[in-house]
């Protein structure tokens, strides 16, 4: 049961109930099932993409069944026409405020404006034929019925849209979850800041506190103490969280920096309140929830329309490699088959995006009897369980072209950090007992090939340097990615497996 207070969801009291023991008030809480986010950005990004085709759509659609068959030749001027009013109007749209979330979830005003701002569109293109002299090259009942269509079509489809966005705001996706990190007096002030201020679209999940004291009492501001700062960490593993909000002053410099050294490696955007500093810097330094300042520490990486960019170049391109790379994958199959007993794929649980555990194909490189689910033990040079086959797939990685249905599946990025075994280990020691903040290369979708396997960094780590050096240019990724950077790691990674292959056994 919620109630929503100027923006800001709040957990009642009987939710809170359980603070007494936190670490089972955040295990209920990651146990109940949340819907997945919706960018805002991305959903008017959309909203505005839908204009532009609908509104040119119309105006061809009206040539194609009055104008066309009396003269095709004037094709070009109406292709023009209408697609400058399709800009024309998104842009008109914009000034009239149409495309923020609360607009497009409106309906009674935001009909009234879209009207208006309609009108204004034809205003400013009768105007523009006007003065161009061109009132006789286009049909005056083309412009009265791509007027008319779109005063009856663009309303219609608002409408459809704001009960996508309420449905949607009901869910919860367009929210954004947040968790505030520090408790106390502070916390309580913020929390009150952020109720106070309109449209802030957050919704506070409770809150974790490193201390136990009377500092922290179980309850601030209705909203319970959910844990601690290593719980917080489990806590974002097992449920959705957007944002966490450090409510510890500035001044608590040594404090700030311990939590943040925990809690960077989620996938998560973390901001710092400035709300109750007295230290003031130049409003651009800051952004803002609502009315309330914060200092930005940490954004979510590949996030809004990046993420768009993202998968869509996964789908699509993956697709098309799997096509071309199946007569490969059937000869290899044949080849496993023809030299050892057992099946042809090899199915592995890896660490995905957030520490999550996903299914990783492989064909089987290994004896059946002797593969290695977890990865307990490395592959070295020679390794007696290594198939002869395998130790070919191996050397070229033709084992992992499995891995493109994982892509299309959407378990795997084409490009990305290396998902690794759950044992994995270096010189006997487990991954992320090695390299402080391993698992912050876990804030992406993990893929097939990366910028670390392209430099070399690939097959057995046998020594705490090569995971280390691996951990780099992981991270180093994640921080620069680009579609760009993503074509240069895909080009490259044929070149690398002839020339970087000492490694992989």
């Amino acid at each position: 049961m919620e109630e929503t207070m100027h923006g800001v969801s709040k957990k009642t009291a009987a939710a809170a109930r359980p603070a007494g023991g936190s670490a089972d008030a955040a295990g209920g809480q990651a146990g109940s099932p949340v819907a997945p986010a919706l960018s805002p950005t991305v959903v008017s990004g959309s909203v505005r993409i839908l204009d532009f085709i609908l509104t040119a759509a119309i105006g061809l659609a009206v040539y194609y069944a009055y104008v066309f068959p009396g003269d095709p030749q004037l094709l070009a001027s109406y292709l023009m026409a209408s697609l400058a009013t399709a800009a024309i109007t998104v842009v008109t749209f914009q000034v009239f405020g149409l495309y923020s979330i609360a607009a497009l979830r409106g309906l009674g005003l935001q009909i009234g404006r879209l009207a208006a701002a309609w009108s204004l569109v034809f205003g400013v293109l009768l105007a523009g034929v006007f003065l161009a002299k061109q009132g006789s090259e286009f049909s005056r009942v083309w412009l009265a019925s791509w007027y008319l269509l779109g005063v009856a079509i663009l309303p219609a489809v608002r409408a459809a849209t704001a009960l996508t966005i309420r449905r949607w705001t009901r869910q919860g996706r367009l929210g954004r979850r947040a968790v505030i990190v520090g408790g106390g007096e502070k916390a309580a002030e913020l929390i009150r800041a952020l109720q106070a201020s309109n449209d802030t679209d957050i919704e506070i999940c409770g809150i974790f506190d490193d201390r136990s004291d009377s500092r922290s009492p179980a309850i601030v501001a209705g909203f319970p103490k959910l844990g601690n700062v290593a719980q917080l960490v489990e806590f974002a593993r097992h449920t959705r969280v957007d944002l966490l909000i450090v409510s510890l002053p500035v001044s608590a410099e040594k404090r700030v920096l311990e939590m943040l050294k925990t809690l960077w490696v989620l996938p998560v955007d973390i901001r710092l309140s400035a709300h109750a500093e007295k230290l003031r810097f130049r409003p651009r330094a800051y952004s803002y929830i609502g009315n309330v300042p914060f200092i930005d520490v940490f954004d979510k990486p590949i996030a809004d329309w990046d993420h768009v960019y993202k998968a869509l170049f996964d789908r699509v391109l993956g697709s098309l490699l799997l096509i071309a790379a199946l007569p490969v994958m059937a000869a290899v199959a044949i080849a496993i088959k023809l030299d050892s007993k057992g099946p042809v794929l090899f199915k592995q649980n890896r660490y995905g995006f957030n520490n999550e555990m996903i299914g990783v194909y492989k064909f089987r490189s290994m004896l059946a009897e002797k593969t290695d689910a977890t990865a307990s033990k490395l592959v070295t040079k020679n390794d007696p369980r290594v198939t002869r086959v395998g130790r070919f797939i191996r050397k070229t990685s033709l084992d992992e072209l499995p891995q493109l249905f994982n892509v299309v599946m959407g378990g795997l990025s084409l490009v990305g950090p290396r998902p690794h075994a759950v044992q994995a280990k270096a010189h006997n020691r487990l991954y992320n007992d090695v390299v402080n903040g391993y698992f912050a290369r876990h804030r992406v979708k993990p893929g097939i090939t990366g910028w670390a396997q392209i430099n070399g960094w690939r097959g057995e780590t046998d020594t705490e340097e090569k995971i280390q050096r691996r951990v780099e240019h992981d991270l180093y990724y994640i921080e620069n990615w680009s579609v760009w950077f993503d074509l240069v790691i895909l080009f490259k990674t044929p070149i690398s497996l002839i020339s970087k292959s000492e490694n992989a056994f």
